[in-house]
Order: structure tokens, then C-alpha cells, then sequence
């Protein structure tokens, strides 16, 4: 049995602890929150008896074997790298890091410390995507040109009000790294490497420090380019999550409220028949923009401890999709088309 522990007993360490839950030879063992009464609501809620309220306690726990890293963004690489350091496995929340340094750091750390690690992107594991990213692998869109992509949700004001570090600078919770980076990840594994980003964002509605709305340009190493924009001041509620794919074979359109449902399936100009019959096979939305997706990230990290392999999302992903974001990040407040391997987006200032 693999005990796991969660520390950050907020919105998303629900989703983790069902994913657990849900997953065979898992065991939720240990809890961590520095609030008292979420850390005991959370507790009786799971039925954890092993709880602490100093995570350095936590992690010197002999007993447990994964943490879940569930805290606010900027708390993610110092409680990472202190667990690697334990010898524990992590699996840590988007965004892995709110730094490239720190991100670069987590990374080494797993290799030193020679422990399994990774970072929650679960849109990976939708359907839809599964589906894409096969049809990728064998060709079948040729070379792309173009993608799109867009997330457009709700977030109130009342969302940021319940939680002090909620859309602050220090924790880089912006509309881009804490809602579109899921998207934004998916957008870079099928498109690849990105080359160069320009971008914009702007705090319109919310009384935030960090963005509200956040649009872009990438352009990628294979000379493709796509477009980005994010927001979380769509009305009243979400208008849900998009991937679009042009190659010069084929066009796939992706939506649904977490990029969960093909829309548009087309690989030849007698398309009809074969787009249909992909369109039957689509699930309905899950319940919320988290998707299903947690409880394939647990079940696989899983496995990787028991067949000695790496997780199926690498942690470079996870510094892909942060590195993308400091450059859009970048480029807003200086004007200029920002170069990937520019040390200059490595920070938000």
C-alpha cells in the first residue's frame, strides 16, 4: 500500500484526495494545512487521523511515500524540493514553480534525489486529447501551420476575496498561470518547442494584482504559429476551454468545459462518415473544469513506483508551460517579442 500525504487542504486537495480514494494500493495517510479548522474539517471529511500543522513534520514522516503538493503556486518549489530532499515522491499542482529557476531546481532535485515526480497538467489525460495526440504521432495531420487555443472561464470576485494570496503578484495566481496553463501546456505538447512568444495582459475587472485577461502569439520552432487568449472575467460562468489544430492533412477541433470533447474531426475532404462516428463516441462534460483527469495522474504515478519508470507527465512539462507564461508575462510589459531561450523571462516583476 502507497501512503500519500496532502498539504494544502483547499479547493483542489478535494480532487486529489478522491483521486486517491479512487485508486487501488493508495491509502490518503497524512494531512498538512496551517489552518486549523480547514486541516480538521478536511481530516474528519477523509477520515486521516495523521495530521500536522508544520509541513517540514510532515515530510520527515517516515511513513508516508507521496505527497501531493496542493499549496498556492509560489509555495510549490521550496515544499517540493524539501520533500525530494526527505526522500518522498511528489505529485505538485500546476503551476509546477512560478520561476524557471525554481522549476529548473525541482527537476534536479528529482534527479539527485532519485525520486519519481510530477506535475498535474490531467487535461493530458482526457479523451479528446488522447485521441489528438494519437493521430499526431502517426502523421496524420502532416506539418502543422496553426493552432488556437482559449480558455474562457468565471472567476468572481468572491473567489479571490476567500483566500488572502488569491490573485496576488507573490503568488502568481493570474488568469495565465493558474487557469490557462492547462491549456497552454497542451497547446506546446502538440505543437512542440516554442521559438519565440509576444503577448499582453491587463487587469480589466478584478481587483487583483496579476492578470485578468492574457493574449498571445507563439510562434514555434517548426516555423507554426498560434494564438492564445485566457480569461476569467467571461459572464456569468464558464464558457469552457479550446485546442484547435490545422495541418496541412488535417484539422482537429477540441472544447467542452476543460478541453474534454472533440468538435471538429477532419482528415480528409470526404470527411463526413469518419468525423460523425468520432462525434458519437464523445463523453458528456464532467462536473467541473477539473475534468477526470486526477485520478489517471494518481493511478499512473502509481504504477511508476511499481514498474520503476518515469510518470507520464514529465516535469519539464510543467517548466514549459511556466517558461511560455514569464515570456507572455515578459513581453506585456516591455512591448518586445520575447526569445524562449532568453533569460529574461525567467521572473514576474
Amino acid at each position: 500500500m502507497i501512503k500519500f500525504g496532502i498539504v494544502g487542504c483547499g479547493r483542489v486537495a478535494k480532487v486529489h484526495a478522491e483521486a486517491i480514494h479512487e485508486s487501488e494500493h493508495a491509502e490518503l495517510f497524512a494531512l498538512c494545512d496551517i489552518n486549523p479548522a480547514r486541516l480538521s474539517h478536511f481530516a474528519e471529511a477523509y477520515e486521516v487521523t495523521q495530521i500536522f500543522d508544520q509541513f517540514e513534520a510532515m515530510a520527515g514522516d517516515p511513513d508516508i511515500d507521496v505527497i501531493n503538493i496542493c499549496t498556492p503556486n509560489g509555495l510549490h518549489a521550496e515544499m517540493a524540493v524539501l520533500a525530494m530532499k526527505k526522500g518522498k515522491h511528489v505529485i505538485i499542482e500546476k503551476p509546477l514553480a512560478t520561476t524557471v529557476k525554481d522549476a529548473s531546481q525541482i527537476i534536479q532535485t528529482a534527479r539527485e534525489c532519485r525520486v519519481k515526480a510530477t506535475v498535474v497538467h490531467q487535461n493530458r489525460f482526457n479523451q479528446a486529447i488522447q485521441t489528438t495526440r494519437k493521430a499526431l504521432e502517426k502523421d496524420r495531420f502532416g506539418a502543422l501551420s496553426y493552432g488556437a487555443a482559449s480558455i474562457r472561464w468565471h472567476r468572481s470576485q468572491g473567489y479571490y476575496n476567500q483566500d488572502a494570496w488569491r490573485g496576488t503578484r507573490k503568488m502568481a495566481d493570474g488568469a495565465l498561470m493558474n487557469q490557462g496553463i492547462h491549456t497552454i501546456d497542451l497547446l506546446i505538447w502538440m505543437m512542440g518547442p516554442v521559438k519565440r512568444i509576444s503577448g499582453k495582459v491587463l487587469t480589466k475587472l478584478r481587483n487583483i494584482e496579476m492578470e485578468d485577461i492574457g493574449t498571445a502569439i507563439f510562434e514555434f520552432e517548426s516555423g507554426a504559429v498560434a494564438i492564445l487568449d485566457g480569461t476569467v472575467t467571461v459572464y456569468p460562468d464558464d464558457l469552457g476551454a479550446s485546442l484547435h489544430l490545422f495541418g496541412e492533412k488535417g484539422t482537429v477541433c477540441i472544447g467542452g468545459n476543460a478541453v474534454n470533447r472533440i468538435e471538429k474531426w477532419r482528415f480528409s475532404e470526404d470527411f463526413t462518415l469518419e468525423e460523425q462516428t468520432m462525434l458519437n463516441q464523445q463523453k458528456a462534460d464532467p462536473p467541473s473544469v477539473y475534468g477526470d483527469g486526477h485520478k489517471h495522474v494518481v493511478k499512473d504515478f502509481i504504477q511508476s513506483l511499481h514498474e520503476d519508470r518515469n510518470p507520464y507527465i514529465p516535469l519539464e512539462a510543467g517548466l514549459n508551460a511556466v517558461r511560455a507564461i514569464l515570456a507572455i508575462y515578459e513581453s506585456s510589459k516591455d512591448g518586445k517579442t520575447i526569445l524562449l531561450n532568453n533569460s529574461a523571462s525567467t521572473t514576474i516583476s
